[in-house]
């Protein structure tokens, strides 16, 4: 979603994100423009969910470990969800688990029709919103703020009644030592339920996470028919993991 914000509206929630007390008078000077055009900005803000305001000032709307991974390799997120987008067709029935970068596939959907979308995210409402051909269904739960997401028994629950042909997933970190691995038991829940339940699995990770190890293992990674990465993946290792038949697109 911050991709959408302009250059100036990026600083205010970094802002506010590392000082939340910050009046707008402090924010003008920083910023180089008047505390009416702070005030514009902070109303057209609220108004788009982005921060609530508060008395005298105002807090970003969203957990700071989802703004702190959205603005890291942006454009390549983008890149990234472009091309799973372009893994569905028409009357698709797919799941998206919870993530900066699986949040964005709905963006990419327009022109796509009758696609039905499975999520535990609240992240890619905004786009889902827009694209009256997107039909979804949220799985309920407890709502974890630092992942934008529903999670627990309840959302397991919800999940297991869906069969879908395309699972879209995300991990923390991923190699083939230590298979897909996250930081949250109940976020290994969400992916292992929705791999069961699709026909392909295709795995959403900037070439970053690759190495990586989160405190949970969720699954090997020969578990995934698709590797969705940038270009920056290194090309040696793209080639041992389609010697293990996993499928890798970098974009």
């Amino acid at each position: 979603m911050i991709e959408s914000l302009s250059a100036r509206e990026k600083q205010i929630i970094q802002f506010l994100t590392d000082e939340p007390s910050i009046t707008g008078q402090s924010l003008g000077k920083r910023l180089g423009v008047s505390v009416v055009t702070i005030r514009t900005d902070l109303k057209n803000l609220a108004a788009r969910g982005f921060i609530t305001r508060t008395h005298g000032g105002a807090l970003p709307a969203f957990h700071k470990s989802i703004l702190d991974r959205q603005s890291v390799k942006s454009e390549e997120k983008n890149r990234i969800a472009r091309a799973a987008a372009e893994q569905v067709q028409d009357g698709d029935t797919v799941m998206i688990v919870a993530g900066t970068t699986t949040a964005l596939i709905p963006k990419y959907l327009l022109g796509k029709g009758h696609i039905h979308i499975v999520t535990d995210s609240t992240l890619l409402l905004p786009y889902v919103r827009s694209n009256p051909a997107l039909s979804l269904t949220v799985v309920g739960g407890e709502f974890s703020t630092s992942t934008e997401s529903f999670v627990g028994p309840l959302a397991i629950e919800a999940l297991q009644r869906f069969n879908v042909k395309i699972a879209f997933l995300g991990t923390d970190g991923f190699s083939l030592e230590r298979g897909l691995t996250t930081h949250l038991v109940e976020g290994a829940e969400m992916v292992k339920t929705m791999a069961a339940h699709a026909d392909r699995c295709v795995l959403l990770a900037d070439s970053s996470k690759y190495g990586r190890s989160g405190f949970v293992t969720i699954m090997p990674l020969t578990a995934m028919d698709t590797l969705i990465s940038d270009t920056d993946f290194n090309k040696a290792t793209a080639d041992l993991l389609r010697d293990q038949g996993i499928e890798v697109l970098l974009v």
